[in-house]
């Protein structure tokens, strides 16, 4: 029998797996040198990067359209086309209406002669408006004098604003021991004097309720010292907060 001289050929290797291989090591070798870099990187860089792309996902302008991102953008602009203001515009808006009701508050005080008695002054906290106690009230009571209604009336007009703000109403005594009234302590006098001015001034329907509210300090948020008598005369009082929306509290 002759020897069978046929050889049996080696089976061909298949090679195909080496391409997604060589990607996948090339891809990994990419993302350990992204990696490095990242950890090697200043700080300061990895913010500014991190800035730009915030920027331009925010402004819907892609990274490859060669649009520059804007640093500290002024204004922007919302999907329907509308101009929105920034803080620091809304803060000077803000001032400048508070600003407003002030001069009109000063213009009445000077027409009416009332610069010992009313004072205003702007405050971390808005607009505020102070009325000295006799204005208003008679010692020991917590009722306005019917001659001075009127100013109560004249302020509750100029209290009128648009856009409309929370408006806050204070009573502050001095130090000195309530003597035989209706009320108990200073803290109950002022708490019923800031109301009783609050209802007058509501009396107003052109002013809504729900933004003005009421609270009493007694003795203890004085401005001068309770040493003397012209101090205690400036510790006795009312006031009136026009609030700020925008102004640091």
């Amino acid at each position: 029998m002759k020897r069978n001289k046929h050889e049996h050929e080696e089976e061909h290797v298949d090679e195909s797996w080496l391409l997604p291989y060589s990607d996948l090591m090339t891809l990994l070798v990419a993302l350990f040198i992204v990696l490095y870099a990242m950890s090697s990187a200043d700080a300061a860089k990895f913010e500014q990067m991190s800035q730009a792309f915030r920027m331009a996902f925010n402004s819907g302008t892609g990274v490859l359209e060669g649009q520059p991102a804007l640093e500290n953008p002024v204004i922007a602009k919302s999907d329907k086309g509308n101009v929105q203001e920034t803080p620091d515009t809304a803060q000077a808006q803000e001032i400048n209406e508070l600003e407003h009701i002030q001069s009109q508050v000063n213009q009445y005080i000077s027409e009416h002669q009332l610069t010992a008695k009313l004072e205003t002054q702007m405050t971390d906290e808005g607009l505020l408006i102070t009325i000295k106690d006799d204005v208003l009230f008679a010692s020991g009571s917590a009722k306005v004098q019917s001659s001075n209604i009127s100013i109560v009336k004249d302020i509750s007009q100029l209290l009128v604003m648009d856009p409309i703000h929370n408006v806050i109403i204070s009573g502050h005594t001095d130090n000195v021991p309530i003597g035989m009234t209706e009320f108990d302590s200073n803290w109950h006098l002022s708490a019923m004097r800031a109301l009783n001015f609050l209802n007058l001034l509501l009396q107003n329907k052109e002013l809504d309720p729900r933004n003005f509210s009421s609270k009493g300090f007694g003795e203890y948020k004085p401005i001068d010292s309770n040493a003397t008598e012209a101090g205690r005369q400036r510790n006795r009082r009312v006031e009136i907060l026009v609030q700020s929306h925008t102004l640091p509290n």
